[in-house]
């Protein structure tokens, strides 16, 4: 290292060590409102990069938005929240250190999506926080004096619905995906890793799982989604051991969509291999067929970037769950324009358990040990983020409010 970079860090250092905690601190800088006929989206604007959490609170009903080593810079009296489901929003300190509390005040219960966007286009990072109305609102209580406790619900009516996630088994029937050199075919083996997740998924509570084949039959991709879309999924996982152009290609990979260009040649081989029917008609899908053309594509390009950016955070997770169980093909997110991929509204993640093309790989595919980890992997990597995004009227975010609750 050259002496003027270790004199630069130097001062760096020493500058860094007579600032005061809250310098660090990443401002919330801008909010920013807007809606469509089926969702609020309140936008934070901020300086850097903030880890946060969300959880509701009943009675009255109210969303609670913790975003760790910031603080509020920016104001939200400018908000017009007429006609919206938020009444008021406050903010203060809570904890240690520079952690700000954001209260949503809320008219009625709200499904939540959540997430984080990097720097582009000109915007910088933003906090991202998508509401909608939920389908089943809670059995309203009377109001007690405050001296007297409100019981806490027990029956599973108020403990929050099961999360729905929907399992693919890529191929089968007529179409076998890729063969091996032993004449293993992938239509098999993803079948029984689909089938060990989707029973790892019943046995935990809160969470509920349908697949969408159950035995070797064949699924037009258009159909796959569909299902899931019709299965009200709150996440949909599509199990492939596909072949690649080279024979030396190993590892499993995670794949997400992409509107626009593949991240690699690999990426875009293997979403043309998959794509052998036709894209889903989105807009069918989101009930947009009576809308303004105009309005209807603004409503379909939000919805689509914000499921992208949720898949993308999904996927993330769950290559880091498998990044211990098997070596990965790469240890990043790839996405492509897969098919099977193109709910406008589910976050949805391809996933590669390998590649039957190599030798290795195909041998470990069809051992009933190496399927089970992969499919435990899979899960674990599906439960951390879960827990880290539960949908807002869901048992996991039941839970968490119940750890979590304090006085705001």
């Amino acid at each position: 290292m050259h002496r003027r970079q270790v004199l630069l860090n130097m001062l760096l250092a020493s500058a860094a060590l007579t600032l005061p905690l809250g310098a660090y601190a990443t401002q919330i800088r801008n909010a920013r409102l807007w809606r469509t006929n089926d969702k609020l989206r309140l936008v934070l604007d901020l300086s850097g990069p903030v880890q946060y959490k969300t959880f509701t609170l009943t009675a009255p009903d109210r969303l609670i938005i913790d975003v760790s080593g910031s603080r509020l810079t920016g104001d939200f009296s400018q908000l017009a929240l007429d006609r919206t489901v938020i009444k008021s929003i406050r903010s203060g300190h809570y904890g240690q250190g520079d952690d700000t509390r954001i209260v949503l005040d809320l008219t009625a219960p709200v499904q939540l999506n959540s997430f984080l966007l990097g720097p582009e286009g000109g915007q910088g990072h933003r906090l991202v926080l998508d509401m909608s109305s939920t389908a089943h609102a809670p059995v309203q209580m009377a109001e007690l004096p405050p001296s007297v406790p409100v019981p806490i619900p027990t029956s599973k009516a108020h403990t929050g619905r099961d999360i729905m996630v929907v399992v693919d088994a890529g191929h089968g029937g007529k179409d076998p995906g890729a063969v091996g050199s032993r004449g293993e075919r992938e239509k098999d083996v993803v079948l029984s890793i689909a089938q060990l997740l989707a029973r790892r998924l019943k046995r935990e509570k809160g969470f509920d799982v349908r697949l969408v084949r159950n035995d070797d039959f064949f699924v037009p991709l258009r159909k796959r989604v569909e299902f899931a879309h019709k299965s009200n999924a709150d996440m949909f996982i599509s199990v492939h051991a596909d072949a690649a152009p080279r024979l030396t290609a190993s590892g499993a990979s995670v794949f997400a969509l992409s509107e626009g260009g593949a991240t690699s040649a690999t990426a875009r081989f293997m979403a043309q291999r998959e794509n052998g029917a036709d894209l889903l008609g989105a807009t069918s899908l989101l009930n947009l067929k009576d809308k303004d053309p105009m309005l209807a594509g603004v409503i379909l390009d939000m919805s689509m970037n914000a499921t992208i950016a949720a898949s993308l955070q999904l996927g993330h997770t769950v290559l880091g769950s498998l990044e211990g169980i098997t070596t990965l093909h790469q240890k990043r997110v790839e996405q492509a324009g897969f098919a099977v991929l193109k709910s406008p509204d589910v976050p949805s993640i391809l996933v590669e358990t390998g590649f039957i093309s190599n030798s290795r790989d195909s041998q470990r595919l069809v051992t009933a040990r190496h399927q089970q980890a992969v499919a435990d992997g899979l899960f674990d990597g599906l439960q951390r983020y879960f827990q880290r995004n539960p949908p807002v009227d869901s048992h996991m975010a039941w839970l968490q409010a119940q750890k979590q609750e304090q006085p705001v």
